[in-house]
Formats: C-alpha cells, structure tokens, sequence
C-alpha cells in the first residue's frame, strides 16, 4: 500500500500463544472460541504483525515482535514459533539488513512489541538495529520502569533497558507529528502513554491498532482484553477510534490477528462490523 511518500508493507515476525481467557477478560469462552480455538491449555494462536514503512530516505519499523532473547522454558510458556525466520528474515526478504533500518517506533514496550528491539551479540545485550533511532512515549517508558504488580511480567528490562545504555532513544510527549505525515495518538486503557502511528494523505488514512484492537475478534466493543490495565478506559477509547474509522473511512491495521492484516468499518445497529477487509 502506498499512502504518501510512503511505501508500507506488513511483515510477519512469526507467532505466539496467549491464554484466550485473558486475551478476551470477562467474554465467556463459548462466545470467544467461535473466533479462534485454543490448544488444550486454553492458549490461542496470536500474530505479532510489524509494519515496514519505505520514504523520504527511511526506512521505519513499527514494532519489533517478540524477539529471540527467549529462554526454553519461556518458549514453551508462550508456545513462540518464528519457524519462517522472525523479523530479520521478513526485512531480508524486503533487501534490508539491521544497519538499514533508520527508525523504530514502538507503540509501548510489552515484550510481544518491543521483544525485538534487543538482540544479543557477542554475549551482550544490544540494539537490534545500530543505526535506528527508537521512538517511544516518555510516560510509557517511566512505566515500563517502574511497572505495577499487574503488568510487570508484561515489561522485560532487557528488550528496553540496552536502548538507554546505547544512546539511541528519543521520547515522545504525548500526540504529535513524529515524521512528515506519521503522527502519533495515544491511548491509555491498555496501558499508560501506547501510542498508535496514524498514516495520512489527502485521500487515505491508516491506523495501527497496537493492543487497542488486537484482533478481529476485539472489534465488539465489550470485547476488553483481561491484560488492560484500566478497562472502561479502553472502552470510551475504541469507541473513540471507531467513530472516526468510521466517519473518516479509516483503515485498521491489526498487529494480532494470525489471518487478518487490515479493514475499514461500518456501523450498524449492533455496533460496529468490518466492511471490507485490506492486504497491506
């Protein structure tokens, strides 16, 4: 897809499994299993899409997946399959090596976000991408440093941590145009200060969803992750987000769903539906 100056292709950083009960809070599991099947231990398949965006002399990434900073036993816990290569090799099939890649904007630091942001090198913890700068919300980062019970198995210190030590962080502060027709909105339910790349021109708008709407399944607005932190903000947000996708003729561009990349909307009596779905 092209909007702008801009060149902007999904990449797959491979996939990894999430207890549905929690992905989907208090939606019983009769309604949420019509949407995906979880495995026998109630874990279902999740996504970790990346967008690749090309112009203007950049080359920037928004996210970074999860990462190979795994232990086994973490593995297996999260049932992480980057069979077809993770991220490296998504950008390699693009022509792209690490030191190509100008910017990193991370929509928050969770490890299935920013996992990828770190790799090690010679027995040391180090920026993925050497010459990036990385973007991220100043109060996100005071979050992910000094998380709450509830989240901090969420934030792993060395997918960020090597970031500051390495000098290549730049903080943002709250909604603004980060790069010529990038700007950032921010949302708090999920957690403080996520931020969302919204993509324009005269004729074409692009938001990516991050956590606010992970999935197709998460459309409905009820439909809350048990992972936000402040979920009735959450919901005032997507209703938000969806009257504007809606009336604006947004696309959605989802990080989670294994199958579905991207849609505009429609509201209808019951809410709100997909219209027609997008391949980026």
């Amino acid at each position: 897809m092209r909007i702008g100056d801009y060149e902007i292709t999904a990449l797959s950083t491979g996939t990894f499994g999430l207890d549905g009960g929690a992905m989907f809070g208090v939606i019983p599991k009769p309604l949420w299993s019509r949407f995906t099947r979880p495995d026998d231990r109630n874990r279902i398949t999740l996504g970790t899409r990346v967008l690749l965006i090309q112009g203007l002399g950049k080359n920037i990434l928004i996210d970074t997946g999860m990462g190979d900073t795994w232990s086994e036993k973490h593995r297996n816990i999260y049932r992480i399959d980057a069979d077809d290569g993770g991220l490296l090799h998504s950008l390699q099939e693009k022509g792209l090596g690490r030191e190509d890649i100008t910017d990193v904007v991370l929509t928050h630091l969770h490890f299935d976000h920013a996992g990828g942001a770190t790799m090690e090198e010679n027995g040391r913890l180090v920026p993925t991408f050497p010459r990036a700068t990385y973007y991220i919300q100043r109060e996100n980062w005071k979050w992910a440093v000094n998380p709450t019970e509830k989240d901090t198995g969420s934030y792993r210190r060395e997918n960020f941590a090597p970031l500051s030590e390495y000098q290549v962080l730049e903080f943002v502060e709250g909604e603004e145009e980060l790069l010529p027709g990038i700007r950032m909105l921010v949302t708090n339910g999920h957690t403080r200060a996520h931020q969302h790349p919204f993509i324009r021109d005269a004729e074409t708008r692009l938001f990516f969803c991050g956590d606010l709407i992970p999935t197709r399944a998460h459309l409905a607005i009820p439909w809350v992750m048990g992972y936000d932190n402040f979920p009735l903000t959450t919901l005032e947000e997507k209703k938000t987000i969806l009257d504007r996708a809606v009336e604006e003729d947004w696309i959605l561009c989802l990080e989670h769903d294994p199958e579905t990349c991207a849609f505009t909307v429609k509201r209808t009596d019951e809410g709100y539906e997909i219209d027609s779905t997008l391949a980026i």
